[in-house]
């Protein structure tokens, strides 16, 4: 590990749980800063600049090895993009952040994360969309707060990080390891991919990038809880004996049963931070972090709320262990990266337009029968309908970031978790984070899967759920 220092060059291989995330339409994470007082353009850009040496994630992009492996590269990078709406409302930031999000990303020419301000002098919102390559929550909380305090202190000194070790096979928890069954079946696998290896590229990206977009519109709802609100929501779990994302997630689940037309759908899956179990851990350098915890869950309405979070808590807890968190990506690891990655062409390649200069080849890759079509089938995700997960839900948690940074006040973050399937094979997408004494949740579904009456009334239900005695 080394620090970023200016002019620096830096190189490594995409490791195979990135490379599941890589030049896929749907893994986009969005953070959301709201601030009280004035930032202009010129100022963003200035601490853009000042915090970028900090990470080294946000000074490379992709470029294409002659043995078929994706690497970061820092060499011939440009400029992270900027931009400034103005801002009419408190909730102008949703719409320019679906619009946004369908912007596909040039990963060969810039870092995978763009910033995008909506300003008025009093107050405005910090986008900052990050490609899940690069990325997990907990990285865009860290950068958010980075930036604040550039924003608050321009004439602060930056500290560059080392350059974090990624999650691999020499950085796994020892507890970690992988049956000698598995490896087998997954080796035989590798083998049979060699011979049918397809490899993809920035304009198979775009491509794909414009079919699911043009097929699956995304559709966010907000919920934003006081300090009142929120400490008193803490305290209500306190007193019930769960955690926070326990009761979240009993919530969601209980308010998908109450409102959907369509059958409850059990599978539930809670996405973790995996940082400190890692025995070389990042800290708060930026990169993907996340494991996963996948299980049923039936919503019992002839009980109270409380009497579901609390089965659900002892459902869960049991749970976080470094083999259960750690179980896709250790897979992950085995799996030739190359099958990770075509996944995404595999379940989108149909979808482009015929007057699409990619078409033939994406409709044709799409079509084939070979190992990524067999393991999408397995998943039950070889189409865009069939529903994965009922409830997804990622909560940050309490960052104990300052309020105030100089002159500028963070009055809360916004947390949109993005995911490595597409949006209309959930549900819903529940992100959730804690940030200057106040909850924030943001519920995401596709408008092709739940209309919007039904999301209201969930997100109504499951409001209702958590403020109830």
């Amino acid at each position: 590990m080394r620090n970023m220092q200016p002019g620096a060059q830096y190189e490594r291989e995409v490791t195979p749980p990135e490379r599941f995330f890589a030049h896929s339409p749907y893994a986009v994470v969005t953070m959301v800063a709201r601030i009280r007082g004035d930032v202009s353009e010129s100022q963003l850009a200035e601490a853009v600049c000042k915090v970028q040496p900090r990470h080294v994630l946000l000074n490379v992009r992709l470029k294409r090895g002659p043995d078929h492996s994706l690497h970061f590269t820092s060499d011939g990078v440009q400029a992270i993009p900027i931009k400034t709406v103005d801002r009419r409302s408190n909730d102008d930031w949703i719409e320019i952040l679906n619009s946004e999000t369908r912007i596909p990303f040039a990963f060969e020419t810039h870092p995978g994360i763009r910033f995008i301000l909506v300003r008025s002098p009093q107050a405005s919102e910090l986008i900052i969309l990050c490609h899940h390559l690069i990325c997990d929550g907990m990285s865009l909380a860290y950068l958010a707060r980075d930036l604040l305090e550039s924003l608050g202190d321009p004439d602060r000194e930056v500290e560059a990080l080392p350059a974090p070790e990624p999650v691999s096979l020499e950085n796994l928890p020892p507890d970690v390891r992988q049956s000698g069954l598995v490896k087998a079946l997954i080796g035989r696998m590798n083998r049979t991919w060699a011979n049918e290896r397809t490899t993809f590229h920035q304009e198979d990206y775009e491509a794909i990038n414009a079919a699911y977009y043009a097929n699956c519109q995304h559709a966010i709802l907000p919920a934003e809880w006081s300090r009142e609100e929120t400490a008193a929501l803490v305290e209500r779990c306190r007193d019930q004996g769960v955690t926070l994302n326990s009761a979240l997630t009993a919530a969601f689940c209980g308010a998908q049963d109450a409102v959907e037309a369509e059958p409850y759908h059990p599978k539930v899956v809670i996405a973790a931070d995996v940082r400190a179990r890692l025995p070389h851990p990042p800290g708060e350098g930026m990169g993907m972090y996340a494991g996963s915890l996948e299980f049923k869950f039936k919503y019992r309405h002839s009980e109270g709320f409380w009497q579901n979070a609390r089965r659900l808590h002892r459902l869960v807890k049991p749970r976080y262990s470094n083999k259960k968190l750690f179980g896709d990506l250790l897979n992950w690891l085995y799996l030739d990266p190359a099958i990770l990655e075509a996944m995404h062409f595999k379940k989108l390649g149909g979808l482009v337009s015929p007057d699409s200069e990619r078409y033939g080849r994406l409709a044709a890759f799409a079509a084939r029968e070979d190992v990524v079509s067999r393991l999408l089938k397995r998943d039950h995700l070889d189409t865009m309908e069939a529903i994965h997960w009922g409830t997804a839900v990622t909560n940050l948690g309490r960052l104990d970031f300052p309020a105030n940074f100089g002159g500028l006040t963070l009055e809360r973050l916004i947390f949109q978790p993005g995911g490595g399937i597409p949006l209309s094979n959930v549900r819903f997408v529940v992100g959730a984070v804690t940030c200057s004494g106040k909850l924030s949740v943001v519920v995401e579904y596709a408008e092709q899967a739940v209309d919007r009456h039904s999301a209201t009334s969930m997100m109504e239900h499951a409001t209702a759920h958590l403020r109830s005695a």
